[in-house]
């Protein structure tokens, strides 16, 4: 089996559509869109190594190389947003200008840009040319879990390539650990692999538990259990900063120039993004319970996503009907989208936990 046969194993639609493109001849720009964990950067680099293989002498080798990762390849340039955004500079050097570069070997180079949606509106603007009238040899594709994001003028002048979520028994065998949380993970990660394997790490059981705390019919709001999921997007948006801002260092130091309050800036600016993201995936956790729980009431226990609980969720649901559980994650459905506004965090999870609580006792009379 090639990597590509082995990367597309789970989206048949994308080995279809990249096959053709392989024996057509590859198009000058691709927009591999879809949502995140889904494999789009596997895929892209398996495609990758084929079109470069296809303009080589030696096409065993130049697949090897364009393979690994990071790769040796010199006609494979691979560009990944060091913190919330491409820098424009970089983007303009490394993609813009060096499309226009012959091939060191071979006849082909690849571009291949992660989430492109991260690109400034400069950059975007400043790419149309690129994919307007791009040399003959030169083939970008950009992946985005965000679609939307992208200029229309960008995304139209790319072919698109259409990911779904990998299917539950895909991100299970990709898991290692105790196989009730394993399968926990999965269902709980909506085909998503990079966040069931969040939910595996140290990290994510604790944000779990957190999500799992607010959802509590026993929880009392004086105990202010909105206050552990709020900790624990803290934690790992400030993580994230650091990361950032030692990437970010490590890029000025080779000689990228950016001032000390531009690098501070973007740096936050990651962390403010990995801190919202984790709140929200908090909350969809805790959104999840609940809907266990109206599932344990109806007797339909076999579509469960919280396997590894399934005492627990018994024991919270004795009682308690049903339509109650429903309403309850509805009300934590809200708040998801009531923070897409800006609104208090603190304040919004406090009136949540309140709700909750009062749903979940009258559901229980």
């Amino acid at each position: 089996m090639t990597a590509l046969e082995d990367s597309t194993a789970h989206q048949p639609r994308v080995r279809a559509a990249l096959d053709a493109a392989l024996r057509a001849g590859p198009s000058h720009a691709y927009l591999f869109r879809g949502p995140r964990g889904a494999g789009k950067r596997a895929v892209a680099r398996a495609f990758a190594a084929e079109i470069l293989a296809g303009g080589a002498e030696d096409p065993d080798d130049a697949r090897r190389r364009a393979l690994l990762d990071p790769s040796p390849h010199p006609d494979l340039v691979w560009l990944a947003p060091s913190g919330a955004q491409h820098l424009v500079d970089t983007v303009r050097e490394r993609v813009i200008r060096a499309a226009s570069y012959r091939p060191f070997e071979g006849a082909r180079r690849v571009f291949v840009l992660e989430s492109a949606e991260a690109m400034r509106d400069e950059s975007q603007n400043a790419m149309l040319k690129t994919l307007e009238e791009p040399p003959g040899f030169a083939h970008l594709i950009l992946l985005s879990s965000e679609p939307e994001a992208l200029l229309e003028t960008i995304a139209s002048r790319c072919q698109p390539v259409e990911f779904s979520s990998l299917p539950l028994d895909a991100v299970e065998a990709a898991l290692d650990g105790d196989p009730d949380e394993v399968t926990a993970a999965a269902r709980l990660s909506a085909g998503d692999l990079e966040r069931a394997r969040f939910l595996l790490t140290d990290q994510g059981r604790k944000l779990r538990a957190a999500a799992l705390a607010l959802a509590g019919a026993s929880t009392r709001p004086a105990s202010k259990p909105w206050g552990s999921l709020l900790r624990s997007a803290e934690e790992i948006g400030s993580d994230a900063e650091a990361a950032a801002r030692e990437a970010l260092d490590a890029e000025k130091e080779a000689g990228v120039k950016r001032s000390a309050k531009e690098l501070n800036d973007e740096a936050k600016r990651v962390g403010r993004r990995r801190r919202t993201a984790v709140l929200d995936f908090g909350l969809s956790l805790c959104a999840s319970w609940l809907r266990d729980l109206a599932a344990i009431g109806v007797g339909a226990e076999r579509v469960v996503f919280n396997r590894d609980r399934l005492g627990q969720l018994r024991a919270a649901a004795e009682g308690l009907d049903p339509a109650a559980a429903r309403r309850a994650g509805e009300l934590v459905q809200d708040t998801r989208r009531r923070l897409v506004l800006n609104v208090s965090e603190e304040l919004a999870l406090e009136a949540l936990c309140f709700r909750l609580e009062r749903e979940i006792e009258e559901g229980g009379r």
